[in-house]
């Protein structure tokens, strides 16, 4: 099984992901931003543009990626990813489930002022990616609560932990029981976030 967990730049797509691979058995985590970031740094910047999503060979390579893993790795993949772009959902969700994946899409969603204010605090004034996220917000929300565009969530008020129980408890993973404090919670929740940190 493939968990896609789209949502708006800033939901907490990659912690939650981290969090489900850490307490579902034999979950791994696969993100398709790596494969943008390699396209990025094999080509200048006029050839890209502002967004790599916007490239064939993005969302060809992240299908391949993501079939290879699938069937290569024998337990679930979690793939976290803001993909809001209808044609785009199409080509790469679409594209594995006609693979004969089973793709669980689901979208963390939370308020515009929510999102803001987690992107405001996760990154440096202005930075010219979080200035862009930032700018993204609203396009993204609108897009990931449309019916029946995928599976969601509601991330307001609730800790990684508790969005991730929710992941899993609607896609039907086993998830172990999170035994973490507070404190070592933050930690984990800070080592993920600074290990997948991009400074443009």
């Amino acid at each position: 099984m493939l968990v896609w967990i789209n949502g708006p730049f800033g939901g907490g797509k990659t912690v939650t992901a981290f969090e489900l691979a850490r307490r579902c058995s034999g979950a791994v985590v696969c993100d398709p931003e790596e494969v943008g970031f390699g396209l990025r740094r094999a080509m200048p910047r006029e050839v890209w543009g502002d967004d790599f999503q916007d490239l064939r060979a993005w969302r060809v390579g992240v299908v391949e990626v993501l079939d290879l893993t699938l069937r290569g790795h024998d337990g679930p993949v979690v793939a976290p990813m803001t993909l809001v772009e209808p044609a785009y959902v199409d080509e790469v969700i679409g594209g594995l489930r006609g693979l004969g994946h089973e793709v669980r899409h689901v979208a963390l969603v939370s308020s515009s002022e929510e999102v803001r204010r987690r992107l405001a605090g996760r990154g440096i004034p202005g930075l010219k990616r979080d200035l862009w996220a930032l700018a993204q917000v609203d396009r993204c929300l609108e897009a990931l609560t449309q019916p029946g565009f995928a599976e969601q969530v509601d991330t307001t008020h609730r800790s990684v932990a508790e969005v991730a129980d929710a992941v899993a408890a609607l896609v039907g993973l086993p998830i172990a029981p999170n035994h973490d404090g507070a404190v070592r919670g933050w930690l984990r929740r800070t080592r993920t976030s600074l290990r997948h940190v991009r400074l443009s």
